[in-house]
């Protein structure tokens, strides 16, 4: 039953997950609190894999859930559901796709799917952000203030950021050398 649910959900989202594997995050987020199958701190895990290893972050995240609650079958299954929408949609709309370019009505539609997918890019971006610069759990647990912000990862955020912006190096360079530094500074 668990491999049915599993290529149920992950078709679900790939059927869904328009504008590349970062807008499937905020789908996942859903999936973790609805589903118990992995929570919102083992999604950010899941993302920092899928993001610094080779194919598509979506692909990798489904490989990666479902290894993680059915396991190498749990993978296999989850990964079929997460590509198996946007194969069979290509197959089918590529053809006609060409034929209906210049429509309108395509055109129009392709205008309003652009804002939807910066949402759920941002959505995917502010929830990252949460769970990654902040202690929500021990804030909730304490009502101090003061244990809110994490203040390493927020340094390193700034650093990596400006890093990116002023240098321009390989996004790899910044994973990895923010897997190091994790690890020297890990609490």
């Amino acid at each position: 039953m668990i491999y049915l649910l599993l290529f149920f959900e992950f078709f679900k989202i790939g059927l869904f997950t328009v504008g590349g594997g970062l807008a499937a995050i905020p789908l996942l987020y859903e999936l973790a609190e609805r589903s118990g199958w992995f929570t919102a701190a083992q999604l950010t895990y899941m993302i920092a894999i899928s993001e610094s290893s080779p194919g598509p972050i979506a692909v990798n995240m489904a490989t990666f859930a479902g290894f993680h609650t059915a396991g190498v079958l749990g993978g296999a299954v989850a990964t079929l559901g997460s590509i198996l929408p946007g194969a069979v949609i290509v197959v089918l709309v590529s053809g006609a796709l060409e034929k209906f370019r210049g429509n309108r009505y395509v055109q129009a539609g392709f205008k309003g799917v652009r804002p939807a997918v910066a949402a759920l890019v941002s959505v995917a971006l502010v929830t990252v952000a949460r769970i990654s610069l902040l202690r929500w759990d021990l804030f909730v647990q304490s009502a101090d203030w003061g244990v809110l912000i994490d203040y390493r990862a927020v340094v390193l955020f700034c650093l990596a950021l400006f890093g990116m912006l002023k240098f321009r190096r390989h996004p790899v360079f910044y994973i990895v050398l923010g897997t190091v530094v994790g690890i020297f500074i890990a609490p």
